[in-house]
């Protein structure tokens, strides 16, 4: 196995902005790390969905990308540019629990995996060409899939860490900076068909 290119591929793409990262630091932003929480394991536990997907169906969606990617590619970028306008349309006097409940929930996050192209090609990728041509057991598609998972993890929560942080100087900004994250994420849906 290329482990070295392995490695780059998976910490460069997970650790880069997408609609994981994004939501997830706008979310500590807003809530605080440990409310968000909910969020990055709706996105974990969705994430390692579609790892295991990936890795199990590699070839039969390998061959049906090309027919299904528009579909996969619009379904995403609409949801993803739904989800930048909720960003920057929230503001202080938004009520915090409807907030919680829609942008900020375990569902969210699950869901957002199943229409989040970024995530679906980066599983279909880092199988076919780093894991499938050496390994084929059941038991290493599992592991490999939690592997990635975990990576996925470790890049979301460190986003939300971010934006914890930064929360107090942020909330003086709030306004500005909500609009910056929705158009990012508003970036990550558009650039899906260029």
């Amino acid at each position: 196995m290329l482990i070295l290119p392995f490695l780059s591929y998976i910490l460069a793409t997970s650790f880069t902005p997408g609609p994981n990262n994004i939501m997830a630091m706008s979310n500590a932003n807003q809530h605080g790390l440990r409310k968000t929480f909910r969020f990055i394991f709706g996105v974990t536990v969705g994430f390692f969905a579609i790892m295991l997907l990936s890795s199990f169906f590699n070839l039969i969606l390998y061959n049906y990308i090309p027919r299904i990617k528009f579909v996969m590619n619009l379904l995403g970028s609409l949801y993803m540019a739904y989800l930048a306008f909720k960003i920057m349309k929230t503001s202080k006097k938004e009520n915090k629990e409807q907030a919680n409940d829609t942008l900020n929930s375990f569902f969210t996050g699950f869901i957002l995996q199943f229409v989040n192209p970024k995530g679906i090609l980066y599983g279909i990728t880092a199988i076919s060409t780093f894991v499938i041509p050496f390994y084929k057991s059941g038991l290493s598609l599992l592991l490999f899939s939690v592997l990635l998972a975990f990576v996925g993890f470790l890049s979301t929560f460190m986003w939300a860490v971010f934006g914890s942080l930064f929360q107090k100087f942020l909330s003086n900004y709030e306004r500005p900076f909500h609009i910056a994250m929705g158009l990012l994420l508003l970036y990550s849906a558009i650039s899906i068909f260029l």
